[in-house]
């Protein structure tokens, strides 16, 4: 949703159910039509509407965060295939780093970010006045989700605006990350008493929990660096500087907060890396803060992390297909070198027959007996999760509008584009461009790219829907965390028993006898960051790591050599132009 204005909030439809209580009460639907300081008289409605725009579109969109965070690495690249996906050249403009203040992307998700933070000063307001049992831990959420979206907008932006919600007549304020970093520390370290631990009050993993205060507050630490100093040209950031409270260095924090997580019993890592990603995965043990999606409300889930890499002729039914668009790049493939087999790379799929869908071309068919949920008996093929490349093969789509059937079973066959229909679906890691700087493939091109399907693809409601819950924060990107800030202090070894721990505590399926991935015997910094990558790949995390690892300026496929400017992104000419609190941010002048 777009604003024009930075505090009005457009009649948003939702259900306050999915994000605040494990059973609907009286609150199941609220219409919001307001402005902050007007109107914010139902507490549970105003926090239902701060959380719904975590998944609005926001973080669980390919268009949303995900773009400014994985298309501008190495993960992630959305190019220009044949007739599809041009854009205006607003897709492209993320990987070869030529966005201005006018590109649509950075405009829409300034929108959602400062969107989001109006809609949690109206819960922190109307918490504020109210006299509700829930008033402490309702303000302690609404301030905790005020404090996510300052810190991402901040993070993407550089800058984010805020006004008292308590005072309607407060001055638009123009935060600044350098300085707003630590004040962001205090004051979700403030809230720590007041948030519920996870599972009580009514609590789950979709809520701002004490467990996600823990999450949020390792990541602040650990990039705490880089707001303080964004622009180094050397990428030589302090790490180890004093902390802002608690005593010790940035990394002492981080390593304290991890821990807590790490030690509480409440969180165990998955043996199966890609339950975490499934659609039943807020029944699994890593979920820690996760965007709770469902297709039985009116805002149904995003399946667009799993569907924006699926080909189209690529059909976990008969009504599903994927989309063709992005895919990951050279560079990153690489980094799996000696590395398929871990369990975190790519998983085959067992149906209750025992037959395994193994993406070979050595399976003739598979069993028609798992069906799409809520369907008319529609079956449903399972495709091989994680990164994905090479010939295709799957179920064809007959021109009944039925999957091709053999023996009663779904037949499989090698695979070929949609819209090139002679081009076999070859998944390359390779990406080869007539012009080397801009990603524009021809029609006949267009299977390039290894595609990730690390997210479930849920059949269930359309091609755009999912019941899978998007992680936000997880025990396993935790492990990472700490294992950084233990190798930055020095302490190589711990740092190599935690990214033992996440490679260990993986297992392959049991079509290779359930085998647990390989520990390292030695960490150097290029391995530390490749498996900080083979852990949280997809995940909305690899932009602040590349900036991190002095990575983000370098070359790549389609990427020139970049100035430390595009650290952050330009604030949108829109808002210069009618917001004179705002200056533009250096380079994009």
């Amino acid at each position: 949703m777009k604003t024009n204005t930075f505090f009005s909030i457009k009649l948003i439809t939702l259900f306050s159910c999915i994000f605040l209580f494990a059973s609907c009460t009286d609150l199941d639907e609220v219409v919001l039509d307001e402005v902050l300081g007007e109107n914010a008289s139902n507490p549970a409605g105003a926090l239902a509407a701060a959380y719904d725009r975590l998944g609005d579109g926001t973080f669980v969109d390919h268009g949303g965060v995900f773009s400014l965070q994985e298309y501008t690495t190495d993960e992630a690249i959305l190019p220009t295939r044949g007739s599809d996906w041009g854009d205006g050249g607003k897709w492209r403009d993320m990987h070869e780093f030529t966005w201005k203040s006018d590109n649509a992307i950075v405009g829409d998700n300034w929108n959602k970010l400062t969107n989001g933070i109006t809609r949690s000063l109206t819960a922190i307001q109307s918490a504020e006045e109210s006299s509700i049992p829930e008033k402490k831990l309702f303000l302690a959420e609404s301030k905790a989700l005020l404090a996510y979206y300052l810190y991402t907008t901040l993070d993407l932006y550089g800058q984010a605006p805020y006004r008292d919600p308590l005072n309607p007549n407060a001055p638009l304020q123009i935060l600044k990350a350098d300085t707003q970093i630590d004040k962001l520390i205090t004051d979700v370290e403030a809230l720590l008493p007041d948030l519920a631990d996870v599972g009580q009050q009514q609590t789950h993993t979709g809520r701002f929990t004490k467990q996600a205060a823990y999450g949020f507050l390792s990541t602040m630490y650990l990039n705490r660096a880089v707001f303080k100093d964004r622009f180094n040209a050397t990428s030589n950031f302090n790490f180890n500087e004093p902390a802002v409270s608690g005593g010790g260095t940035d990394m002492d924090r981080v390593i304290y907060y991890t821990s807590l997580l790490i030690n509480s019993g409440k969180y165990t890592l998955e043996s199966n890396y890609f339950k975490n990603f499934a659609r039943d995965n807020n029944t699994g043990t890593e979920l820690i803060f996760a965007i709770s999606q469902k297709i039985d409300y009116i805002r149904n889930g995003s399946n667009s992390f799993a569907y924006v890499s699926m080909e189209r002729n690529q059909r976990t039914s008969a009504a599903n297909r994927g989309t063709n668009a992005a895919c990951t790049t050279p560079e990153f493939y690489a980094t799996w070198d000696n590395n398929h087999d871990d369990p975190r790379f790519n998983q085959a799929y067992q149906y209750a027959d025992g037959t395994w869908f193994t993406n070979d071309g050595t399976t003739p068919s598979v069993p028609a007996t798992d069906i799409v949920p809520k369907s008319a008996n529609l079956p449903w093929f399972h495709f091989t999760r994680g990164i994905v490349a090479g010939p295709q093969y799957g179920p064809i789509l007959l021109a009944s509008g039925s999957l091709e059937m053999v023996n009663g079973r779904i037949k499989v066959s090698p695979l070929y584009m949609e819209k090139s229909t002679t081009t076999r679906m070859d998944f390359t890691p390779s990406l080869t461009f007539k012009n080397p700087s801009q990603a524009v493939f021809a029609q006949n091109e267009i299977n390039q790219g290894a595609r990730i399907f690390k997210y479930e693809f849920d059949p269930e409601g359309g091609n755009g829907n999912s019941n899978v819950d998007i992680p936000l924060y997880r025990l396993g990107g935790i492990y990472t965390m700490r294992a950084e800030a233990y190798f930055r202090k020095g302490n190589t070894a711990l740092a190599m028993d935690d990214l033992n721990k996440l490679r260990t505590s993986r297992k392959r399926e049991s079509l290779y006898a359930s085998a647990p991935g390989k520990a390292l015997t030695s960490l150097d910094v290029t391995q530390l960051y490749n498996e900080i990558g083979f852990e949280l790949y997809w995940e909305l995390y690899r932009r602040p790591q590349m900036i991190r690892f002095g990575k983000f300026d370098l070359p790549g496929t389609a990427k020139p050599a970049s100035q430390p400017f595009r650290r952050v992104f330009p604030i949108p000419q829109s808002t210069i132009d009618v917001t004179k609190e705002f200056t533009q941010n250096q380079g994009y002048n």
